[in-house]
Formats: structure tokens, sequence, C-alpha cells
């Protein structure tokens, strides 16, 4: 399981990469591995208002359908368009070219109650 250290976990199984007030979210390489092979993304709206623990959309593997909540509270600044063409890219890179969002936060102390990797490691890494 790859967990770059640099990120941000939540126990919902998505990462953030802080990039000043923006949070770049993702799913983790666990949970995509979990999944299987990602065949349907439904992506927010550019501008939706999010609070923490909001739902911001779903993922249809071959395996279920997953919805996933937002980590941190913001706007949504930014979408990854690239995955109605091809949302199988989650499962090829899901820490690069697989991020679902883009958040301008609004709290940045919501950061403090996520996870780093290794906790997520320590929670999801053994089964």
């Amino acid at each position: 399981m790859e967990l770059p250290k640099q990120l941000k976990y939540s126990e919902d199984h998505l990462w953030v990469r802080v990039e000043g007030n923006r949070a770049v979210i993702g799913v983790t390489d666990f949970v995509q591995e979990e999944l299987g092979m990602i065949v349907f993304v439904e992506l927010p709206q550019i501008g939706d208002e999010l609070r923490a623990g909001d739902p911001f959309g779903s993922m249809e593997s071959v395996k279920t359908v997953s919805e996933f909540c937002t980590p941190v509270s913001g706007r949504v600044v930014s979408v990854n368009q690239a995955l109605n063409q091809n949302p199988g890219v989650i499962n090829l890179s899901p820490y690069g070219e697989g991020w679902i969002m883009a958040v301008e936060m609004t709290d940045v102390t919501e950061l403090d109650r996520l996870w780093t990797a290794e906790k997520y490691e320590e929670m999801y890494g053994h089964e």
C-alpha cells in the first residue's frame, strides 16, 4: 500500500494535499485496490460549498458504488474532468493524475483532525 508521507488522510480513505489554503483531495491506494477497477466517478460542481462530512460524489467500480464525504470544509474550486473520460486513472495513479477535486478551505484547523500516513497505515495497513 502506497502512502505518501506529506499527505493527510481521513478515516474514510481520502487523502488531502495542502497547497496554501487549498486542499486537493483524492482516494487512497488502499481503497482503490479494495474497490477494484473504477468505471464511473460522480464529481461535485465547481462552486459547491461543502462542510466537512458532506457527501461530494461517488465512485462506481466493478464491485460496488461508494459515496465519499469531504474531509474539510470549503468551496470546490476545481474538479478533475479527465475522470469523466477515464475514471480508471484513479486505479493507475491515485495520488497523482487520479485526484478528484480541489477545495478552497474555510477552516484550516479541520486539517488537525486528519491522520498522518503512519496513523492511516496503523489503522488500515494490516488485514
